[in-house]
């Protein structure tokens, strides 16, 4: 009986481990070049990857818009060359999105090389905004985001949380005019770097904003676009189901801009 019984418990851990594994095989897409792990989409985003290549590679993730079949919604990001993963938002919500990897042929001609495509079902609409993403980069350990612990450790009130963090940015932080006149285009956001020098230029700033926001619970969009017809950054915060525009640029610069109009949101 005894032998009987351990072979069943052998057989029953044996299934589980299977089990186990074919559940990770099914949250893993791959067409051979591009692997795309979906085992968080629920929470409003992917892991990137390719086979490590000597060549400059790009992923384009679109989204069907089946209100507006012509104006599918796409945002291009750089993946490293690697093959290391890379987290990519889902944030324009439930629905069919496809991932497409593209290798540079010459100077800024791409080809595509690898398509995966997946069904999105988000557990919360602003999951996406909770989460780190190669725009808002940070972890446990950012600096940032342990002095977002400090400064708001036993609040629970959204609105406090919120003032909190931009009061910190504006008392301790300055815009960085060198760096925004040298800056060169499609460079990401530096928040460790805005946080060593406490300066930045909008998209740090708002960067490191959202970083700090979001490791507190308060989904924050860092938001690219244009002010006065010149590029800028900022967040959009959702604080007790309020929208609400942070600027920290704008603040620490003491100045006002008429127009914004929305290019791209992480």
């Amino acid at each position: 009986m005894k032998k009987l019984l351990a072979v069943i418990l052998t057989l029953v851990m044996i299934m589980s481990m299977i089990s186990a594994a074919f559940a990770d095989n099914k949250s893993i897409k791959t067409d051979g070049k591009l692997t795309v792990d979906c085992s968080h989409s629920d929470q409003g985003y992917i892991m990137v990857k390719s086979k490590k290549s000597n060549k400059r590679l790009k992923v384009r993730v679109t989204y069907k818009d089946t209100k507006n079949k012509n104006k599918d919604k796409y945002l291009n990001y750089d993946l490293n060359n690697g093959g290391d993963y890379e987290v990519f938002p889902l944030q324009f919500g439930d629905g069919k999105y496809t991932v497409v990897l593209f290798e540079q042929e010459k100077g800024k001609m791409y080809k595509d090389i690898g398509t995966v495509s997946l069904d999105v079902k988000l557990e919360n609409r602003l999951s996406s905004f909770l989460y780190p993403n190669q725009y808002v980069n940070y972890d446990d350990e950012t600096p940032c985001v342990i002095t977002a612990g400090e400064i708001c450790e036993g609040m629970t009130d959204q609105t406090q949380i919120y003032k909190t963090i931009c009061n910190y940015i504006k008392g301790h932080f300055v815009y960085d005019f060198i760096k925004s006149v040298s800056v060169k285009a499609g460079v990401l956001p530096d928040i460790e770097g805005c946080w060593e020098k406490h300066m930045g230029i909008c998209q740090d700033l708002a960067a490191m904003s959202c970083a700090m926001m979001r490791s507190q619970g308060i989904p924050a969009v860092l938001v690219i676009g244009t002010a006065d017809g010149d590029p800028h950054s900022w967040v959009t915060a959702m604080v007790e189901g309020n929208e609400v525009t942070f600027d920290p640029a704008e603040v620490l610069t003491n100045s006002t801009h008429a127009h914004k109009e929305v290019e791209r949101y992480y």
